[in-house]
């Protein structure tokens, strides 16, 4: 019983998630099951708590990811006006909704 349970922890193994991070990318972060769970055991939990904070950090990873993809999505590192630009009005987007959600906007 315990080689079983240390065959099934084995991949939670610090060597085994570090070498998960580096080489995750933005599209595989998108794509994997276990942090998309992750988002939305965290958002259930904000939504449980009312917690403005947890929630607008979880808006912001989130639609970081999103601009990120949608903007840099030829994979290439060259920077070009066509997607420096809405990658500029997004992140504004972005930062306009966390300073309404957290200064402006009074329960």
């Amino acid at each position: 019983m315990i080689n079983k349970t240390r065959e099934t922890l084995s991949p939670f193994e610090t060597d085994h998630v570090v070498q998960f991070m580096k080489n995750l990318s933005l599209k595989s972060a998108m794509e994997n099951p276990w942090i998309i769970g992750a988002f939305l055991a965290i958002f259930f939990f904000a939504v449980i708590k009312r917690s403005k904070f947890v929630l607008l950090t979880l808006f912001t990873i989130i639609s970081l990811m999103v601009l990120m993809r949608y903007t840099f999505q030829s994979g290439g590192d060259e920077l070009t006006l066509s997607s420096t630009l809405p990658f500029l009005f997004g992140g504004l987007l972005i930062g306009l909704v966390i300073i309404y959600f957290s200064f402006i906007k009074s329960e």
